[in-house]
């Protein structure tokens, strides 16, 4: 027998099986990006994908410290009992080779988009699991939140959840300031008009500890890498630059549930079953609206 041509052995073909079992569903394995390796990513996938119904995908993202893993570990229960994947992206530290701790917060270093990086990851996500990812929750918190409140000004039409946690730094929507603390020039930029009519279609949730008010880490001055005017105008602790992007947002018609969590400082672990609360409301509803319009 040409061996080429033979049937994998039973041996192997179970072997295939049991690795999928292993590294592809619950807690799997971190995979890099086809589209770009430098960037990777690990997911939590419920052992009963595929029964049920269809899930749903959602995206969590770190902050500075790239606690990813973490963040993975901690959504698995509402994934499992959710019936969501959960999917948490690695953006490394000095990507370009030069130790730059923020670049994903601002959606763009050098020729790297981080938004799109993430839509190429959830592309690929979907097509491993068969899944429908024209839209997904996101979540993120601190560096995270920085990342999350920015793409859904440039993505609205991808998310069905938007929970921001605790960014240090917002982007208001004023039309009188450039990018990053407005949105002034986006177009020129980034070539996305900013829609806030269909931003204002996604739930979106505003979290942050209200012991959340150190202000090292947060304080803009003048000569460092982000420094523009302005870039404390929003306010000086978390709370108070959430809030401001919280007013921006009602301005324009956007709707906001803002939780201030008491007790909690700058810890994204704190948050996450009031972020699990948030998401499993949207759900409810997102499913009941699809089961009503398949029932016709």
């Amino acid at each position: 027998m040409d061996l080429a041509l033979a049937p994998l052995p039973q041996e192997q073909t179970g072997k295939k099986d049991r690795g999928r079992q292993i590294y592809d569903l619950g807690h799997t394995t971190v995979f890099a990006s086809k589209s770009d390796p430098r960037f990777s990513y690990c997911l939590y996938v419920p052992p009963t994908l595929g029964q049920g119904g269809s899930p749903n995908l959602v995206a969590v993202m770190h902050g500075t410290g790239r606690a990813f893993t973490s963040y993975r570990d901690a959504f698995a229960g509402f994934g499992r009992w959710n019936n969501c994947i959960i999917l948490c992206p690695l953006f490394p530290v000095g990507v370009l080779g030069d130790g730059n701790r923020d670049g994903f917060k601002y959606m763009q270093e050098a020729s790297i988009r981080y938004d799109e990086v993430l839509l190429s990851i959830v592309e690929e996500v979907g097509e491993r699991y068969d899944l429908d990812v024209s839209r997904f929750g996101l979540f993120g918190y601190s560096g995270g939140g920085h990342f999350t409140h920015r793409f859904l000004m440039f993505h609205p039409d991808r998310l069905w959840a938007a929970s921001i946690g605790a960014p240090g730094s917002v982007t208001l929507l004023d039309p009188s300031r450039d990018w990053w603390v407005g949105m002034r020039d986006v177009k020129e930029r980034f070539g996305i008009e900013i829609d806030p009519a269909a931003m204002a279609r996604v739930p979106v949730q505003m979290i942050v500890g209200a012991a959340d008010i150190e202000t090292w880490e947060i304080t803009h001055r003048e000569g460092g890498r982000h420094w523009m005017l302005g870039a404390n105008d929003a306010g000086r602790t978390r709370p108070e630059r959430l809030d401001s992007l919280r007013r921006s947002f009602e301005a324009h018609g956007i709707n906001v549930r803002f939780d201030l969590i008491p007790n909690v400082p700058h810890d994204g672990n704190q948050v996450v079953e009031h972020v699990e609360s948030f998401l499993a409301e949207v759900l409810r509803d997102r499913r009941a609206n699809e089961q009503s319009i398949a029932e016709g």
